[in-house]
């Protein structure tokens, strides 16, 4: 099993049943030769460095009714909110001060923030922090809408696909809803021109290894910028609420796995890793993440930022505790940096 993880390593791709082998075969000695070649190879492009983003959570309406989030439209025991233009400069203005230089403003799908709001909205931030990184995640849109955004100064557009397979898709999420149309997504994204994230949740209801090794030839073949791969994790007030949680073992190994099959990817440690384990965010850059993202949102408003059960978003995944984050990344070697942390893919991939 060893020579597939080195053939990985050396081609950054498997076919299908190669994928299956390793993700169906998987041992804790594998997993520990994965770590050694993922921690290598990110040492090889990142070094060190683990970047900041700065996550503004400005909206939690949404129009949508996936069946594992806090947020869908459903959930009438939440109470709902939306930043201000003013609030949102605020937290872009605490965060610079603290050093971030990535802005990472992430909301339900909600139609009070029409187009013309958020390209205003993505012009002043651009006008005020001008060597800024803007990455959006706010869902999907037609491509013109993505295009107008780039052109007011976003740079970056986070959409996890979540699964590559359309019948665990139609298990995730309600009719109105289309997987094509987020492939779509995804591919008007990196046309346009933006470092386009996407990604998977582990663990999902009715997830199998065959779905993920679909994520992983999806991903093999979309090269995003980046990738974020964090644990199912069930919230009370959804269709999904009885569910298992996805495992902390099962998660870092698909880490390490996108770490070998896209060298230079920017890959979170995510807040759903350190929720289902306290140690989570740490052995999540200890197995080849380089990206933390703490909370800039104002802090009454982020326990309704609410995806899933017990979310964490005060102390060390808060902006304001960057201290005890520096001092935990130091603590196994790493090293928090201010720099907006552009990929760094190869010439042919940036499309």
């Amino acid at each position: 099993m060893k020579n597939l993880i080195l053939k990985l390593e050396k081609e950054n791709r498997l076919c299908k049943e190669e994928w299956m082998c390793l993700i169906e075969g998987r041992t804790p000695e594998l997993a520990a030769f994965l770590f050694e070649r993922a921690r290598e190879t990110r040492y090889a492009h990142y070094g060190k460095d683990v970047y900041i983003r700065g996550l503004i959570e400005f909206t939690n309406y949404c129009r949508n009714d996936c069946y594992y989030c806090g947020i869908r439209k459903s959930n009438t025991c939440l109470s709902r909110y939306r930043l201000t233009e003013e609030d949102i400069l605020s937290c872009c203005s605490n965060g610079y001060e603290l050093g971030f230089r990535t802005f990472v403003l992430q909301g339900g799908e909600d139609g009070w923030f029409t187009r013309e709001r958020m390209t205003a909205l993505i012009r002043r931030i651009h006008a005020e922090f001008p060597d800024c990184a803007i990455t959006l995640s706010i869902g999907e849109r037609e491509k013109d809408e993505y295009q107008e955004y780039f052109d007011a100064g976003a740079n970056r557009f986070l959409l996890r696909h979540e699964t590559a397979n359309e019948a665990h898709y139609r298990h995730l999420h309600p009719v109105e809803l289309s997987l094509q149309h987020r492939k779509e997504c995804l591919w008007d994204l990196r046309h346009i021109g933006y470092q386009v994230g996407s990604g998977i949740m582990v663990g999902s209801p009715g997830q199998t290894a065959e779905h993920l090794v679909e994520d992983l030839l999806f991903l093999q073949e979309l090269q995003p910028h980046m990738v974020g791969i964090g644990p199912f994790i069930p919230h009370k007030d959804t269709p999904f609420k009885d569910e298992k949680a996805g495992t902390l073992e099962l998660t870092l190994f698909l880490l390490g796995l996108v770490r070998l099959m896209l060298p230079k990817v920017l890959m979170p440690a995510t807040t759903a890793l350190s929720t289902i384990h306290p140690d989570g965010r740490k052995m999540g850059i200890l197995e080849g993440a380089n990206v933390v993202m703490p909370n800039l949102s104002p802090q009454e408003n982020r326990k309704l930022y609410s995806l899933y059960d017990n979310k964490r978003c005060m102390g060390d995944e808060a902006a304001e505790g960057l201290a005890l984050l520096r001092a935990e990344m130091e603590e196994i070697g790493y090293t928090i940096v201010s720099a907006r942390g552009d990929a760094l893919l190869d010439t042919e991939q940036e499309g």
